[in-house]
């Protein structure tokens, strides 16, 4: 994966890797001892069934070990993506 400034992730579409539209990007949470990307904070689209996926209030977190790529969308693969 190419280098990407976090500014320019703010706001993203997330989508699975078969192309469901699961919401935009509100965040990323950070391990600050490591610097190691953890987890995508997400605002979930209203039609994305979120079963299955960590909700806190009204986000979804996602692993950032499922992304997949980060161009115009970022893309995660939908089973890594789960709990």
């Amino acid at each position: 994966m190419t280098k990407t400034l976090a500014r320019s992730l703010s706001r993203k579409k997330i989508v699975t890797s078969d192309g469901k539209l699961i919401g935009t990007l509100k965040n990323i949470t950070v391990d600050v001892d490591t610097g190691q990307l953890i987890d995508l904070v997400v605002y979930p689209d209203g039609s994305f069934d979120t079963a299955g996926y960590r909700i806190e209030g009204d986000r979804i977190f996602i692993s950032f070990e499922s992304v997949k790529d980060i161009k115009d969308y970022i893309v995660v693969d939908r089973y890594l993506s789960r709990k």
